[in-house]
């Protein structure tokens, strides 16, 4: 009995030694690989990440520089060298490991240049992305807003705190972020990086209306800036992110003709933090796109149940006064309609639809449209979003 216990415990020894000496030489391997990318860039941030990554990309291709690029976003693509790009299949749910063959991919067509978004949101994964797998030369943050509160926090500080853990050690880090500038300031001096924000005032509204989508100028800024500082012109960096393929997480706009009444869709299903979606509106509002009947369409999910609490909040707080209902989809609307009633959310301005099909929810916004209405869609592009989304454009007259 003891010799065969003895035996079984050198086999386990064994297959513990032979899988420590297998990670091992995989990590080496890797880190060859990495460091065989002249051109690392590593974007992360709040909202406009895929968006500021597929700019970038485009924009150091139109360069001349041989660039992969791989974006999660809403639906995860790796975009080639020629600018097209390709889906990315899942056999399981996003995991950070998947970086490894992304990088693996990318260093087997010997490029220059990889600009890869950030799919880690635990804290920790975000180190290892950053320390273990990217080692980025230059780091980009989008923002810091209130999002992924249960994991990254419930203060902007926290975000911040986690967010900044993908800032590269002695490199270059480029922001947007207005509001903790100075932490993010704070985090790269520890690390010896420099740490670069860009300036919204610094692109026209000509330059802006070379796109042939709603992009952010946010977004433009400081993708131009991340392009100068790599040696690439202003003209050539503009013409690559012209000519480069919107995210499907876009603010897009759907316009929609039916028994002889018109109805503007606007795709801010992506915008799912508060502070986002309010922006959007604001510069709807602003730009007198708000017209007919003013309709929030407000998609949930069970699994981002305190997303939804926020976006009611803001909604209540905010823009109570300036829509005229407001239709709830997906899961948990029951919840949701009881929250929006409490934030004073007039109940005859609620319609719960719940989990439905998108034709239904196309017919009822046909109902409560006279002649002419304007639907802000926010929440989530998962659940139902997506396909409601799907649903109006495949029915546009107009697409943009």
């Amino acid at each position: 009995m003891l010799i065969r216990g003895m035996y079984v415990f050198t086999i386990i020894l064994i297959l513990v030694i032979v899988a420590a000496l297998f990670g091992a030489t995989e990590y080496f391997i890797h880190q060859k690989r990495i460091y065989s990318i002249p051109i690392r860039i590593h974007v992360n941030g709040t909202r406009g990440k895929s968006s500021v990554t597929r700019l970038i990309g485009a924009a150091l291709r139109l360069g001349g520089i041989k660039t992969i690029t791989k974006v999660t976003g809403t639906y995860p693509r790796l975009i080639l060298e020629d600018g097209s790009e390709t889906l990315i299949y899942r056999k399981t749910e996003a995991n950070i490991i998947e970086q490894l063959s992304i990088v693996k991919f990318a260093a087997e067509r010997k490029v220059q240049a990889i600009v890869i978004e950030c799919m880690a949101v635990q804290p920790l994964y975000q180190t290892i992305t950053e320390t273990k797998m990217i080692h980025s030369t230059i780091g980009v943050i989008t923002n810091v807003r209130m999002d992924h509160v249960e994991v990254m926090g419930y203060s902007l500080n926290e975000i911040c705190d986690s967010i900044g853990r993908t800032i590269p050690q002695h490199q270059r880090l480029f922001t947007s972020e207005k509001d903790v500038f100075e932490l993010l300031k704070k985090i790269s001096e520890k690390k010896n990086t420099v740490i670069h924000q860009s300036d919204v005032n610094s692109v026209t509204e000509e330059e802006m209306n070379g796109f042939s989508y709603l992009e952010h100028k946010e977004n433009v800024a400081l993708a131009l800036e991340v392009c100068k500082y790599l040696g690439i012109s202003r003209e050539d960096a503009l013409l690559g992110m012209y000519n480069a393929v919107p995210d499907a997480g876009v603010l897009k706009h759907s316009k929609i003709e039916s028994n002889q009444k018109s109805i503007s869709f606007f795709n801010a299903f992506a915008a799912n933090d508060p502070q986002s979606t309010l922006m959007i509106w604001e510069k709807m509002k602003e730009e007198n796109k708000l017209q007919g009947s003013k309709i929030i369409l407000l998609n949930t999910r069970q699994d981002r149940i305190e997303r939804a609490k926020q976006l009611s909040w803001m909604v209540a707080s905010n823009i109570n006064n300036d829509f005229d209902y407001l239709f709830l989809i997906g899961q948990s609307t029951d919840t949701v309609e009881d929250l929006l009633a409490k934030h004073n959310v007039k109940r005859n301005k609620i319609l719960n639809l719940g989990w439905t099909e998108p034709d239904l929810v196309f017919d009822a916004i046909q109902t409560y449209t006279k002649k002419e209405s304007t639907v802000f869609a926010i929440g989530n592009m998962g659940g139902m979003g997506g396909k409601v989304a799907e649903y109006f454009e495949s029915r546009s007259v107009v697409h943009g």
